[in-house]
């Protein structure tokens, strides 16, 4: 067995993302050592429809948690304030408009075709 997978798994935390999920867990060294594993999984079909995840990972050491912190907050800092210029696509506007039309088309749809096939109780 490889050191690797003698490493003690303490916490895994899944966040599903769209078509990716992102793993955050916390592992242990032999020597008692913390560090972080983020992974990014995304799932893939081939040509005859079977499934494979492709998958990239990061180590981050507990002696580089603020450094990595302090890097990341700035770059996502820096998207929001890039998305202002309105230079950017934003996926999540289009994602909340979207499913908004459709929530305001579906009452509509059900309104119609229910109203003409309202049946209480009383009438069974």
């Amino acid at each position: 067995m490889s050191s690797y997978e003698n490493q003690d798994e303490l916490y895994s935390r899944p966040v599903r993302a769209g078509k990716r999920t992102y793993f955050f867990d916390v592992k242990a060294t032999r020597g008692k050592d913390l560090y972080m594993t983020i992974t990014e999984s995304k799932r893939r079909f081939d040509d005859h429809g079977n499934v494979s995840y492709s998958k990239h990972k990061i180590f981050l050491y507990r002696e580089d948690f603020d450094k990595f912190e302090d890097g990341f907050l700035d770059a996502v800092d820096k998207i929001k304030e890039l998305m202002e210029t309105g230079e950017f696509r934003d996926p999540i506007a289009e994602r909340a408009s979207q499913e908004q039309q459709e929530n305001e088309a579906s009452p509509e749809a059900e309104s119609a075709s229910s109203s003409d096939d309202d049946i209480a109780f009383d009438d069974l």
